[in-house]
């Protein structure tokens, strides 16, 4: 393990727990976007929210710098209730990709209008449960939310049609640098975008207009991304995400790559990803002594950075991605020092990019 530290700032910890724990289902980012605009207007020249629901900010630059985008997004998979039924239990599916294993027997929040409620997804003990049946994925169709409520009008006087659900789990640490909670694909790429603008408007050395974006409804199309990357008209486009790790038993580094937790940032390789960009992102950590990861993606990414390198004429994108185990479960994990080191790099890349410099392949 590279550059390793325990150390972890209690005031950037506790923004992290902010973001992370506000729910954000796609479609209904709000709780999370207001963290984050919040700490973009006070670093920022210029903040704004367009009609998707991302939040810009702007830091300028140089007049002949070249824009910069860097965006993380907040979105996270969740649930919408979708019927009630006499008993006032809940009928529900997914919102974005979630595997139907997991969920019954789990604690959720239903995020009604006047507040979030506690539920759970009710499960058939194993006693009662034909041994035949017990390997079977229970379709969403047939899972429901239990509240406690004795009837259908008391249900629909907490919540109503169309309602997110989110897991009911947030934020806790584990050992050394170690945190686990549902969420982190992506708002740890928020948070590291907030981070780097704080970092960037601290230096004011910086050699690009900076764009952060924190942006929405990745989990269903990449579609904020590609509203903002089109307004924005970047010259460089970078996703901040998360990525395979495959440092635990059940992962095969042979086809997600050798992927581990604490060993720095992952820098992308492959057709979404601008060469020369990639090879000045690999220059910078090594002139910076940062720690970094390379992963081979022969294909579109399916993260912003896809929709953001084929926006109006192009744009030259990187992908720079956290390990993470366990995605899209409650239980996500990742090394708080691999957030540090994306920051740090993130950074210096924005006092490295001259105004001259070509990002066309040659």
């Amino acid at each position: 393990m590279k550059n390793k530290t325990n150390a972890i700032d209690k005031q950037d910890f506790a923004l992290f727990q902010e973001l992370v724990e506000a729910p954000s289902p796609s479609g209904f980012e709000q709780p999370a976007q207001r963290v984050v605009r919040k700490t973009f207007e006070a670093v920022a020249d210029h903040v704004y929210t367009d009609v998707l629901g991302n939040v810009v900010a702007h830091i300028k630059g140089p007049v002949e710098g070249p824009r910069l985008m860097l965006a993380g997004h907040c979105d996270e998979i969740g649930f919408m209730v979708k019927y009630i039924d006499e008993k006032g239990f809940l009928f529900f599916e997914p919102i974005g990709g979630v595997d139907p294993h997991l969920v019954p027997g789990q604690r959720v929040l239903v995020h009604g209008s006047e507040g979030s409620i506690c539920g759970v997804v009710g499960k058939r003990p194993i006693h009662q449960t034909d041994p035949k049946d017990r390997e079977k994925i229970m379709p969403f169709n047939n899972q429901f939310i239990d509240l406690g409520c004795p009837d259908q009008e008391s249900a629909e006087r907490l919540v109503a049609i169309g309602d997110p659900v989110t897991f009911a789990v947030g934020v806790e640490r584990l050992q050394g640098t170690r945190l686990t909670s549902r969420a982190f694909d992506d708002k740890m790429g928020a948070f590291i975008v907030m981070q780097v603008l704080r970092a960037v408007r601290s230096r004011g050395d910086q050699t690009v207009n900076l764009y952060g974006v924190s942006t929405v409804q990745e989990e269903i199309g990449l579609r904020g991304g590609m509203t903002s990357a089109y307004g924005i008209r970047p010259d460089i486009g970078i996703a901040v995400e998360v990525c395979f790790a495959s440092d635990y038993p059940d992962s095969d580094p042979k086809i997600s790559g050798e992927i581990k937790l604490g060993y720095g940032p992952v820098i992308a390789r492959g057709p979404n990803i601008n060469p020369v960009l990639f090879d000045l992102l690999t220059g910078v950590a090594k002139q910076e002594n940062i720690p970094y990861q390379v992963i081979g993606i022969p294909k579109a990414s399916g993260t912003d950075a896809n929709v953001m390198q084929l926006a109006r004429g192009g744009v030259a994108t990187a992908l720079v991605s956290i390990p993470l185990r366990y995605m899209h479960t409650p239980a996500e994990v990742l090394d708080w020092s691999d957030l540090q080191h994306a920051i740090k790099l993130l950074t210096a890349l924005c006092q490295n990019i001259p105004s001259s410099h070509s990002f066309v392949p040659n």
